[in-house]
């Protein structure tokens, strides 16, 4: 798996998303034969409620650890599915994301939840990058394009790198009593615990911006 995807899909898992990522897109072709359309990076669903690591342990000093990233700009009592394109460089979409038959393919899985035709939520997600979708048993469902990769904005449509990574160390220091016992086998967040835990600051460089020398 792509690093930066596994670091995005991590980042989202640790919000309480459901996440799948690297899956192709398949169509017919005008000769009728099936063919690879093109990649899509990430699809996450996020239910409403809190996302917690750890519950209280019946003692004076028991409470709550709740993980909550404000950038991820979650609404009280509304699902949220994310279709995302992942990028080592620039925050931006490929013009593929946008295309009928990839939405399709990727909202049919999760198209069960609307109280709309999956081809009207398509064509707003296709122009807008945002659907708001009633739900069948009520509430609304937010269905948005996001944009993974270097930005100095972290906007409904887009999220920089540098910030997921801030917002994972912060998890894991933050809450590393609950974290401790907990075998991370991803590739990239089993890299964040380890530097934690070794004592390291990381400190990621200003989207766009130059590193740090290492003199001082």
């Amino acid at each position: 798996m792509d690093i930066a995807v596994n670091l995005v899909e991590s980042y989202l898992r640790f919000n309480g998303y459901l996440t799948l990522s690297e899956f192709e897109v398949q169509a017919r072709n005008e000769h009728g034969v099936f063919e690879s359309v093109t990649d899509v990076d990430i699809m996450a669903i996020r239910f409403p409620g809190d996302v917690v690591v750890g519950g209280p342990g019946g003692g004076i000093e028991a409470r709550m650890l709740v993980i909550e990233d404000p950038a991820l700009r979650l609404e009280p009592g509304q699902i949220d599915v994310i279709v995302g394109e992942v990028k080592q460089g620039p925050a931006e979409f490929n013009p593929g994301i946008r295309r009928h038959v990839v939405l399709h393919s990727v909202l049919q899985r999760v198209q069960w939840l609307f109280a709309r035709e999956l081809a009207e939520v398509v064509a707003d997600l296709a122009r807008d990058d945002l659907c708001m979708v009633p739900g069948r048993d009520g509430g609304l469902i937010r269905v948005r394009l996001v944009a993974f990769g270097r930005s100095d904005a972290h906007q409904l449509h887009a999220i920089g790198h540098g910030h997921i990574i801030k917002a994972m160390l912060g998890f894991l220091s933050g809450l590393d009593d609950a974290f401790r016992p907990v075998q991370l086998r991803e590739p990239a967040p089993a890299l964040l615990a380890l530097l934690v835990k070794m004592g390291y600051d990381v400190v990621p460089r200003p989207e766009g911006g130059t590193s740090p020398d290492p003199t001082g």
